[in-house]
């Protein structure tokens, strides 16, 4: 891992993408509360910022810490570089970290067999393993996500009676959301992503 405060080119990087209007804060669930024409910047920032970065300084970040790896997975996944897709399952597996969250929504966005198939990777390893609280819940719903879009079933063995998610939900009380429920706040999440991927094609389209 590198650290922005002794790595002078990922804090050039840091300052450029990561930390201009507290983009890393507002990233995920914070972006669903922007509405009007704040709403509108920060969209077109984000924008901005994904057609500037270039890959290889986007490789720098997934490097960094979980600021930058948050930023670098949205950036991805506003202008589709589905090239990051193997790092982001890599990195997503290795968990570790409140960020996994921003892989998730990378993933989802892209929205293939290939992303469930790195969701389910995910399940497969730390649904067994209720000693660890960390984002099954986000990772599961994310997989009913892609479910709805690529109309598969591959959530139904984890949320079946007696299956992994039962057994890890009943052994980690008072911690667990229903995955069910927090889809809503993934698939709105895709959607904005979606939204500014949309305006970036519009913005390569002009270049």
């Amino acid at each position: 891992m590198r650290y922005a405060n002794t790595d002078p080119e990922l804090m050039d990087l840091v300052r450029r993408f990561v930390t201009p209007g507290r983009r890393y804060m507002r990233l995920g669930g914070s972006s669903l509360r922007l509405s009007g024409p704040e709403r509108d910047t920060f969209m077109r920032e984000l924008v901005q910022a994904a057609g500037e970065i270039t890959p290889a300084e986007l490789g720098i970040l997934f490097e960094g810490g979980w600021r930058e790896r948050k930023t670098a997975s949205w950036l991805v996944a506003v202008a589709g570089r589905t090239e990051f897709r193997s790092r982001i399952g890599e990195l997503l597996l290795a968990s570790g970290g409140p960020y996994r969250g921003a892989f998730c929504i990378a993933l989802a966005t892209f929205g293939t067999s290939a992303d469930a198939d790195l969701v389910c990777r995910y399940l497969d390893r730390y649904l067994p393993q209720p000693d660890l609280v960390w984002d099954q819940t986000e990772v599961l719903s994310t997989l009913l996500h892609l479910d709805a879009v690529l109309g598969t079933e591959r959530a139904a063995p984890y949320l079946a009676a007696g299956g992994l998610w039962q057994q890890w939900a009943e052994a980690t009380p008072n911690t667990v959301r229903d995955p069910r429920e927090y889809q809503q706040v993934v698939d709105q999440l895709c959607s904005f992503a979606s939204e500014c991927a949309e305006l970036f094609a519009r913005m390569e389209t002009r270049h």
